[in-house]
This record gives C-alpha cells, sequence and structure tokens, in this order.
C-alpha cells in the first residue's frame, strides 16, 4: 500500500492567463494516452482542448472551472488539475492548491512573470505547495528562458535552477539540452512523441557544462553527499536527482524546465520530472482540527489503515448530477461506506466512487489515502469534511470577499424558479459568488470578484437554466467608516404599564482602520451584568451592518464598554440589544463619518508602443502608477485603482492598444473617497430612500 501511494501524484497546473496551461495539459494528455487526438484550446476544429470541456470556455479561449483529471505515465498515478488563470476566477486555484501536493508553474517564454504570475505564486506559498516551474512557448518570437528564469528570482525571490537549456529559439526552436544526463533531446514524429536522444552539439557544449555546473553548485546545498561527489570528480545523476528533490519539497528550490507545448517540445521530460520531483502524499504533512478537544490541531497522517478524512474541495452540479470533488487524506473509501459530514452532523452512503476525466467519469470500487475522486449524489457544501464517525475537520480554504454586484431581475415566472436553482447551485459551487434580496428594493443582488466573474455566471443561467434576465448596473461594495473617537452615553427607557424596558450602556467608540470590528469590555462592577454583555455586543453588530450615510456595512470600528445601569425587573436582552443599537446610531454622526472604496491591483500589459496610452488611460481613472516596466518590446504597468473607475475598461483600453494590450486586476485594500464622490453617493442614497 506503500508503494502504491509513493507512485501517486496530485498536481495543479497553474499560471497567468494565456501562458499555456491548457495546451500543456492537452498534450499530457495525449502522451499518457488518456487522449488520441490533439484539440486547441480556443475550439477553431469545433471541438475545443478536452480539460475546457464547458462551452464557454472554448467559446472565449479562457479555462473557467478547475478540471480534473487522472493520468499514468511510466507506472505512477498523476491527478492533474487544470485552473484558470483569470484573476476573476481565483477561487478555483484556492480550493485546487488546498488539496494538492505540488504544483508546475507555467510561465510565458516572452511575457516571463506576470501580473497573475505573482498572485499564482502568492497562493502556492500560502498553501507550502512544492512546484517546478515550465517555460512555454520557447517557438515565439522573443522567447528567452534565461531571462524568465531571472525574473523568478527577482520578481518571486524563488531559487529557480535550469534544469535544461534550449537548442534553438523561436523559429529555430528544435530540442533540448538535459543538463543532468547531459544529453540532446529531440521530438519526432507528428505530434512530437518519438524522443531522440543524442550528444550535444559541438557548438553547445562548453554553454551546458557551464550551465550545468551552476546546476550542481545550486542542488548541492541540498546534499552533503553531492558536494563531496563534485569535489572529488565523481557526481551521478542520481545524486543531482536526490538533491533537487530535496530542495522542491523544502520549498528552497524551484527547478526550471523548457519547452513548447504548441509546438510538442519538452512536455514528457516535464512528466518525467512531476514523478521524479513532486511529492507523494506521505511527503506531505497535514493538520486538521479535533473538535472533539476544543479545535486542538492534530497530525493526519495519510495513512490507509487509520480512520477515513476526506475534504470536499469542490462541487459540480453537471449533467449528471451533483458531483461532490474530495481529496482523502487519510483511512480509505469505497463504494457502500457510511460518512459523516462534521459540519452538519449528517451521515450520507457512498453510492457511486468516480474517477474524474474532464466531464467523464469512470466509476471505481474504492481509493485510499493520498487519491483525488468524486462523490456522486452527496449534499454539502464546499469546505466540508467527511470522516467515518469522528468529529475532525479539516482547515479550510481561504476564500477572497467578493467586490462588485450587480442586480439581476427574471422576466417572466418560469424564470424566477429556474433563477433561484442557479442561484443556489452557483452559490454551493462558487464560495465568491454571493446572491440575495435587497431589503429595501427587493432586487436580486449578485456579488463575484470582477465584471468577467459575473458576466459568465449571467451568461450560464440564460445558456444552461434557459432565463430570460435583466441586468442593472454594476455596484461597488463601499463601506462606511469613522475618523474620530467619541464617547457616548445611552440610557434606553421604556414604560408601557406591566414590566419596561431599561438599560444605560456608556462608553467611547474608536476609529481602528485594520479590523471590520473590536468589542472590548470593560465594565467593572457589575454596572451591566454578565449575562448581558453579548446583549450589547449584538446590537452594535446590528448597527454596523448599514451604515445610515450610503446603506453599506460600517468597517474599522472598535467599541469599548465601561459603564452601564441595569434594573433588576426592566432590564432584558433586548433592552440592552437596542440601547446598544441605539447608542451607535446617536453617535455615528459625531465620529466624521467617511466614505470607503475598493481599490483594485491592475497590471496592464501591452506593446512599448502604447506605455502613454496605457498610462493615460489609468491616470484618467483616478489611477495611481506604482511601476511601469519595459523588457523586449514589451510595457507591464502596475497601479491602483478604484474599482468604481474600472467598468467597461477592457473595451476602452482595447480602443487605446488596437486590441493589443490586455490587464488583470484584484482586490488590494479599501481607502477613503474624495470628497466630491462622497457627496454625490450620499445624494443618490438620500434620492433612492424619498423613492
Amino acid at each position: 500500500m506503500a508503494n502504491q501511494q509513493a507512485r501517486m501524484r496530485n498536481i495543479g497546473i497553474s499560471a497567468h492567463i494565456d501562458s499555456g496551461k491548457t495546451t500543456l495539459t492537452e498534450r499530457m494528455l495525449f502522451y499518457t494516452n488518456r487522449i488520441h487526438q490533439i484539440h486547441e484550446v480556443r475550439g477553431k476544429d469545433g471541438v475545443g482542448a478536452t480539460m475546457d470541456s464547458m462551452e464557454l470556455e472554448r467559446e472565449r479561449g479562457i479555462t473557467i472551472q478547475s478540471a480534473a483529471t487522472h493520468v499514468e505515465w511510466k507506472k505512477h498515478w498523476i491527478n492533474i488539475i487544470d485552473t484558470p488563470g483569470h484573476v476573476d476566477f481565483t477561487i478555483e486555484v484556492e480550493r485546487a492548491l488546498r488539496v494538492l501536493d505540488g504544483a508546475v508553474l507555467v510561465l510565458c517564454g516572452v511575457g516571463g512573470v506576470q501580473s497573475q504570475s505573482i498572485t499564482v505564486d502568492r497562493q502556492m506559498r500560502r498553501y507550502k505547495v512544492p512546484r517546478i516551474a515550465f517555460v512555454n512557448k520557447l517557438d515565439r518570437m522573443g522567447a528567452d528562458p534565461e531571462k524568465v528564469a531571472q525574473q523568478m528570482r527577482d520578481k518571486l525571490n524563488l531559487n529557480a535552477v535550469l534544469m535544461q537549456i534550449p537548442l534553438g529559439l523561436e523559429s529555430a526552436f528544435s530540442g533540448i539540452i538535459d543538463l543532468v544526463t547531459m544529453q540532446a533531446i529531440y521530438f519526432d514524429g507528428d505530434h512530437g512523441e518519438k524522443l531522440r536522444v543524442e550528444e550535444i552539439p559541438a557548438d553547445k557544449l562548453a554553454e551546458a557544462r557551464k550551465k550545468r555546473d551552476l546546476l550542481i553548485d545550486r542542488a548541492s546545498l541540498f546534499s552533503d553527499e553531492l558536494a563531496e561527489a563534485y569535489l572529488e570528480d565523481r557526481v551521478t545523476e542520481a545524486l543531482i536527482h536526490e538533491a533537487v528533490r530535496r530542495g522542491t519539497l523544502s520549498l528552497e528550490l524551484t527547478p526550471v524546465f523548457i519547452g513548447s507545448a504548441f509546438k510538442n517540445r519538452g512536455v514528457q521530460p516535464l512528466l518525467d520530472a512531476v514523478i521524479r520531483y513532486l511529492p507523494n502524499p506521505t511527503d506531505i504533512s497535514n493538520s486538521a482540527l479535533d473538535l472533539e478537544n476544543a479545535e486542538q490541531e492534530i497530525v493526519v497522517q495519510g495513512d490507509p489503515d487509520k480512520p477515513t478524512i476526506l475534504l470536499a474541495f469542490k462541487l459540480d452540479d453537471s449533467r449528471f448530477g451533483q458531483l461532490t470533488y474530495v481529496r482523502i487524506y487519510q483511512g480509505r473509501i469505497k463504494k457502500g461506506d457510511e460518512l459523516l459530514n462534521v459540519r452538519s452532523g449528517k451521515k450520507v452512503r457512498v453510492g457511486r466512487l468516480i474517477r474524474m476525466h474532464a466531464d467523464e467519469m469512470v466509476d471505481i470500487e474504492d481509493a485510499i489515502a493520498g487519491d483525488i475522486v468524486a462523490l456522486f449524489g452527496i449534499e454539502c457544501a464546499s469546505g466540508d469534511t467527511f470522516t467515518s464517525g469522528e468529529r475532525i475537520s479539516m482547515s479550510s480554504m481561504f476564500v477572497p470577499t467578493p467586490v462588485i454586484s450587480l442586480s439581476i431581475k427574471a422576466e417572466d415566472n418560469k424564470s424566477n424558479e429556474n433563477m433561484a436553482k442557479a442561484l443556489n447551485r452557483f452559490g454551493k459551487e462558487d464560495p465568491t459568488f454571493q446572491s440575495g434580496i435587497d431589503p429595501e428594493t427587493s432586487e436580486t443582488i449578485i456579488r463575484g470578484m470582477g465584471e468577467l466573474h459575473l458576466e459568465v455566471y449571467v451568461e450560464r443561467m440564460r445558456r444552461e437554466y434557459n432565463i430570460n434576465l435583466t441586468t442593472g448596473a454594476p455596484q461597488v461594495a463601499y463601506r462606511e467608516s469613522i475618523s474620530q473617537s467619541v464617547s457616548f452615553n445611552y440610557t434606553h427607557k421604556k414604560q408601557t404599564g406591566g414590566a419596561g424596558q431599561f438599560a444605560r450602556i456608556a462608553g467611547i467608540v474608536t476609529p481602528k482602520p485594520e479590523i471590520d470590528f473590536e468589542f472590548v469590555d470593560e465594565i467593572k462592577g457589575g454596572a451591566i451584568p454578565t449575562e448581558f454583555i453579548p446583549s450589547c455586543k449584538k446590537g452594535f453588530e446590528r448597527a454596523l451592518e448599514k451604515g445610515p450615510i450610503v446603506g453599506f456595512p460600517i468597517v474599522g470600528v472598535q467599541i469599548t464598554i465601561n459603564d452601564g445601569l441595569h434594573h433588576p425587573v426592566d432590564s432584558s436582552d433586548m433592552a440592552f440589544q437596542t440601547a446598544a443599537f441605539s447608542a451607535f446610531r446617536e453617535v455615528y454622526g459625531r465620529c466624521k463619518p467617511i466614505i470607503l472604496e475598493p481599490i483594485m491591483r491592475v497590471a496592464v500589459e501591452g506593446p512599448s508602443e502604447f506605455q502613454g496610452n496605457m498610462i493615460a488611460t489609468l491616470n484618467q481613472r483616478r489611477g495611481v502608477i506604482l511601476s511601469a516596466t519595459d523588457d523586449n518590446a514589451f510595457t507591464v504597468v502596475e497601479a491602483e485603482v478604484p474599482l468604481s473607475e474600472m467598468f467597461g475598461y477592457s473595451t476602452v483600453i482595447r480602443s487605446a492598444t488596437q486590441g493589443k494590450a490586455e490587464f488583470t486586476m484584484e482586490f488590494a485594500r479599501y481607502s477613503k473617497v474624495p470628497e466630491s464622490i462622497a457627496e454625490k453617493l450620499k445624494k443618490e442614497y438620500s434620492e433612492n430612500n424619498k423613492k
């Protein structure tokens, strides 16, 4: 069984948008005999890439949902998850990395380290995922793997070391030199499936030796044996492999491989590297929380003979019904087993156990610790832990807060019913997609990570549920806050015959920008009885839910209560809740309230000839330029821009750069809005409330 786990790999393919992740995955499937015909990403042949199984993905040529598949390479089993590169679908990357043991970071040989590469690197670090890198598109004009490796060191602070060097570049790219075996590898056949291994060309030998010495120098930091062998001139391939593997698993070394997935070059050596350097499930230590023991952290040992623990990391309501993707961390599962959903306390039976290949299913009888499989027809939410009965919970994934909202309205009753089903399904599938009814306008509001994110879900509602709907203007998730500390002393008194209501509460409201809300209890001598302290906190929380200035939640507030008064008969939970709510509302106007807006970190990339236009379009949107780097006739401009100014930006940047530039954006922080805009927002809110 241990041998079976040692031959298992769970990897993700992650990268900046348009670096060739899905094309690379398509080649991996072809060389492992998972598919027998290669299709291209944009679906020009009417088929589209295997892993982009959604119609929208094939039309747009982007990955929207992460897709899982299972391949076999040299008697090793590899679960591969192809993740989206677009920042709007960042949750798909988060949940994939949460359950993966290793990753392949794909970088464009021309673009190098781009804005989303930095985000993906940050996500990998968050989950401590070892990675190898693949520099793709070496057949493109301007490709330079040496430059990309240097960018990885400078921009990502990775100890990147080239494991291969190219034989030619751009249109002359014909193969690679393996610096470990010191052989030249060429990729023959219609699809590069036949590997031809030859001696290194004489004109490349000196460069290869120099690069090999550099590789050994970096790798020897992780192996004293290799260091000694190098000094004594008895280095073996096995010693290099072992040292590189140790460095990779410790997250202190990133081996860099090269090729062109589109031209079918360099993929098979990358598959060799996956099984050689990336961890198997027993190499990774995972932790969980023991709910029976005050959530004490415990180590989950990937032992198939221990009690079962698995995490549901992705839900998919496909044409088959609800599929629940799970990673087994400990124990084993087989058809017919009974599992406990730790969050809900409900028991479920495993009816069908499935191994996924994009949108195709293969039934299996059982699976052991370390595997990624899917369960069919089980009711749960993303992030739920299932066990064989123990009250143990795996730590959940990081879920970013939605920053943009849109109002949607169904045009007929049938569409209204279908819309409720669609919103319920999408909310369960994607924690960054949220929906609800605005209590004041009674409109249905959807929230997400960006315009493209919401646009895709609206389009899916129309196509998959036949919903006729109209959308309203996108709404930015503003916040209210305070800028001055003010004391309060409020008495709530109500007498209507019989028992009344009485509560006095005093304290201070203080601005604290780094938090949402903090409640501090400094009551002494029982001025407010202990049982009413939670009531005070509840009342303040209710007051913060919706600010009176523009109707958005109030954040950045610390409320300290230090005095009060109660009545033995008339004081109650409701009386203190009301007192706290009213006290905050009364004092809020004196705290010099301010309005905060989401600021996005925007990266615009395009030809250097359009640098002036790119900067101008950001300046016109209240953008603050952070950097502009010019590299090989290609410019990347980074800026911080208010989200409210970014609507429709994709059209503007296309027309300003003849369609040659693209941009990505992600939430950075909240910041105070200018006074003129604050006044406009207050006026709009006031007018809407009069209607």
